[in-house]
């Protein structure tokens, strides 16, 4: 029981800390976004890519339906973001000594957790 319950907690958090980037992205457009995938020789229409990655996997994860899947797709996109926007920073420190990158290796290895562990049995579809 304690197992299901720290996987529920642990899309919860990863599902809905997402969310709230990808709640971001609606409100404000994803120009940014298309810019950097421009500027990498892609075509910009991959920037749309963001909101399944930070917008519907999210609450997939967060209901519980396909969460191995879900959290494929956010860890993806985690990797995204980190090539596109963050790739300098792997080796940096924040002022008060923390990585960086800490938040994005959360969400990314908060999301390979969820792939292996699956949804626990407190989901729509547990798997």
């Amino acid at each position: 029981m304690q197992a299901n319950i720290g996987k529920l907690i642990l899309r919860l958090m990863i599902g809905g800390m997402m969310f709230l980037h990808g709640i971001a992205k609606m409100s404000h457009g994803i120009g940014f976004i298309k810019g950097l995938i421009a500027k990498n020789g892609l075509p910009e229409f991959l920037a749309f890519g963001v909101y399944i990655g930070e917008v519907l996997a999210p609450m997939l994860l967060i209901i519980g339906f396909k969460s191995r899947l879900a959290a494929g797709i956010i860890a993806f996109n985690m990797l995204v973001a980190i090539y596109l926007v963050h790739l300098n920073d792997i080796f940096m420190l924040t002022n008060t000594g923390a990585w960086a990158l800490e938040t994005q290796m959360f969400y990314l290895f908060g999301s390979i957790c969820i792939v292996l562990l699956g949804s626990g049995k407190y989901a729509a579809k547990p798997d």
